[in-house]
């Protein structure tokens, strides 16, 4: 997980000066192609769901991480925006292959009582990627150029990725001898070990419920105030004055610090029944995060930004895990999350392209800035909204 973001979302921001300069392309244009990698890869969410979700994990894992290597390849012979923006989309579909879906699905699968933990463990890569790997993706991007950087990047992807699907990944916990949450040499009253809790609804049934489109949306405008920060966020501070050595290491900084707050986040998690209501506080202490940066950037407005950050994003990498799994269980979650990544995708699409778009007309990040509040306010409602509701899985297995 640390690897994987951090050479693609964390990184992303890192590369909008060099191709500005080298291209003399818009700040607007070259955020589309983080965009268009985005629209390809949410369209062909519900596919790796369906494929994770009856060929296991194991398989997603190799075969993205190889067309991973390849395609980054393919991203250092940029020399034309219609590359940049068509190799970006087919690196993102493999991408999604590699790390994001089948990981989520994996500690789903594998841990059940205590799998908020399991998830904040996983998400502390997520951190790591921004902490450890964006500075070196920026040294390397200042010693190899930008198109150094991909090579770097899918020899790395094939060195770390490969062994772990050959060597570490088991599908379910039955591959390995054991059962969910850890369980090994336990038997119930006929003598048989205990079987694993994977119990669910079908996505097609999930997608006719209203709790899923309500989880969608509110998921769909969280990720798209977090993820369009992610993007510009490097420049951003490259626009306040900053170089983009400083620039990356308050990136780099605040994301080291999140290992805490995302590691605090899932003991939080486990306890809370319905999980709506921490990811209503989480919309609310970003919109606020969002509205100190907006009337103080100074280093000041910038050191309580960052203390609302780490505190508003301590459990973004786990809201759908945490969300999905509870309202429809574990069975047909990669399908399911799939689905909703294609929502997802809408605002992830927008964000970044809105936001470059905004600094391009007026010089300036203010109104962007705007906008993220807004969008992180109605996120929280629509949570509220979704606490309200009847959960499908109830009616199936009351305790998750």
């Amino acid at each position: 997980m640390a690897f994987g973001s951090g050479v693609s979302f964390w990184s992303f921001g890192l590369y909008v000066e060099p191709l500005e300069s080298d291209f003399g392309w818009s700040r607007a244009q070259v955020s589309f192609g983080f965009s268009s990698a985005l629209l390809v890869a949410g369209i062909a969410g519900p596919f790796v769901g369906w494929w994770i979700d009856r060929r296991g994990p194991r398989s997603a894992i190799l075969l993205g991480a190889t067309m991973t290597t390849l395609t980054c390849f393919l991203l250092a012979t940029t020399s034309s925006l219609w590359q940049w923006y068509v190799y970006q989309a087919i690196n993102a579909v493999f991408r999604q292959m590699m790390f994001f879906i089948p990981f989520q699905a994996l500690i789903s699968r594998w841990f059940d009582r205590k799998r908020g933990v399991a998830l904040s463990v996983l998400a502390t890569g997520f951190s790591l990627g921004g902490f450890v790997v964006v500075p070196i993706m920026s040294l390397v991007i200042e010693v190899w150029d930008w198109d150094g950087s991909f090579i770097f990047a899918g020899i790395a992807t094939a060195v770390i990725f490969l062994p772990i699907g050959l060597l570490v990944v088991k599908n379910r916990p039955e591959d390995a001898g054991t059962w969910v949450d850890g369980i090994a040499g336990e038997a119930d009253e006929s003598g048989t070990s205990p079987p694993s809790k994977v119990t669910g609804i079908p996505a097609r049934v999930a997608l006719r419920t209203p709790i899923f489109w309500v989880l969608a949306a509110g998921l769909g405008l969280f990720f798209f105030g977090l993820f369009g920060w992610l993007v510009h966020q490097v420049p951003f501070y490259e626009s306040e004055g900053f170089s983009r050595r400083a620039a990356s290491f308050i990136v780099s900084g605040a994301a080291g610090a999140g290992i805490i707050s995302r590691l605090a986040f899932g003991f939080v998690a486990d306890k809370v029944k319905r999980f709506e209501y921490v990811a209503m506080t989480l919309g609310a202490v970003l919109a606020a995060a969002m509205t100190i940066l907006f009337f103080n950037s100074g280093p000041v407005g910038i050191g309580v930004f960052l203390a609302f950050w780490l505190v508003g994003t301590g459990g973004g990498p786990m809201l759908e895990a945490l969300l999905l799994t509870r309202a429809f269980g574990v069975a047909y979650f990669a399908t399911i999350l799939g689905a909703v990544v294609v929502v997802e995708t809408i605002g992830q699409i927008l964000s970044p392209t809105l936001a470059g778009y905004i600094f391009d007309r007026t010089g300036s990040y203010d109104a962007a800035l705007l906008m993220y509040v807004g969008t992180f306010l109605a996120s929280m409602l629509l949570f509220l909204i979704a606490s309200r509701m009847r959960r499908p899985v109830d009616d199936l297995h009351p305790a998750i």
